[in-house]
């Protein structure tokens, strides 16, 4: 997909190596370019993403933005290469798996101008690139969405990302799959209530396109008074969570170690020790 180009005909992606920003009239384009990698959110990722909607929110001109992924995915979630083999030193230094500059959990409930972002997702939706898409306002997924919270089988819990499900009305499912870890799909996503429509494959941007121009025909601030209110019952959903699993340390349990290396090695994983 070339990316769309701002007014002044030129894509405004100079800035940004695996991220994109662009705004077409009111409407932003926010792109993860990793293809490669199918779009894992390494530190590098993180910082440029951060950039980006830091870029939509400053910018007067764009009301509401479209996140997708370029290629085959829109995001396999955090890159486990750099972050989940982060030595358990510098993993506890840290406090988790992420640098500073690699910490996205505030991209949008951070924002200080609060404008709507809808997720157009398809291929693999794991992990970290889950919690972002339930983050957004709207998601819509093309049929070959397939969601994960991977960190069930890494040791690492993703009570986040069943909290945000929770919220979004899909307690049930949001159970099922934070024990499992099992794929689910772009159907079980909508009865859900997770995302707003299913389209055929390839019809994402199209369809988050059309609903951006909906979203933009109204007063802009009457829309951010609605995504005002629902990041900040968001925040107060992750704290939740994070207060409940942070005494547990998952990130520094021989558990979360082994399954780490497993995925490194390409072998089975386990025996798991539960400690």
């Amino acid at each position: 997909m070339t990316p769309p180009t701002g007014e002044t005909g030129i894509a405004m992606n100079d800035q940004h190596e695996f991220v994109e920003y662009s705004r077409e009239g009111n409407v932003a384009e926010i792109v993860l370019n990793r293809p490669d990698k199918l779009n894992a959110i390494s530190d590098d990722v993180a910082a440029q993403l951060s950039d980006a909607f830091n870029q939509f929110d400053l910018d007067d001109e764009a009301f509401v933005c479209i996140l997708s992924g370029r290629g085959r995915a829109f995001s396999a979630g955090a890159d486990v290469q750099q972050r989940q083999l982060r030595p358990k030193e510098e993993a506890a230094r840290l406090g988790g798996l992420s640098s500073k500059e690699g910490n996205i959990s505030r991209v949008l409930t951070g924002t200080v101008n609060h404008k709507p972002v809808i997720a157009a997702v398809h291929g693999y939706v794991l992990g970290m690139a889950l919690g972002l898409t339930l983050e957004c306002e709207l998601v819509v997924a093309d049929e070959t969405a397939r969601f994960q919270i991977t960190e069930v089988g890494r040791g690492l819990g993703g009570t986040r990302y069943v909290a945000l499900m929770q919220y979004r009305g899909a307690g049930t499912l949001a159970a099922e799959v934070g024990m499992t870890g099992r794929f689910f799909t772009a159907a079980e996503a909508a009865a859900g209530g997770l995302i707003n429509v299913v389209v055929p494959a390839g019809g994402h941007l199209d369809e988050a396109r059309r609903l951006a121009a909906e979203v933009v025909k109204n007063p802009p601030l009457s829309a951010r008074a609605t995504v005002r209110f629902r990041r900040g019952e968001i925040e107060q959903i992750k704290r939740a969570a994070d207060f409940a699993t942070a005494p547990l340390k998952l990130h520094l349990t021989e558990d979360f170690q082994e399954s780490a290396r497993a995925f490194a090695e390409k072998r089975p994983v386990g025996p798991f020790r539960g400690r």
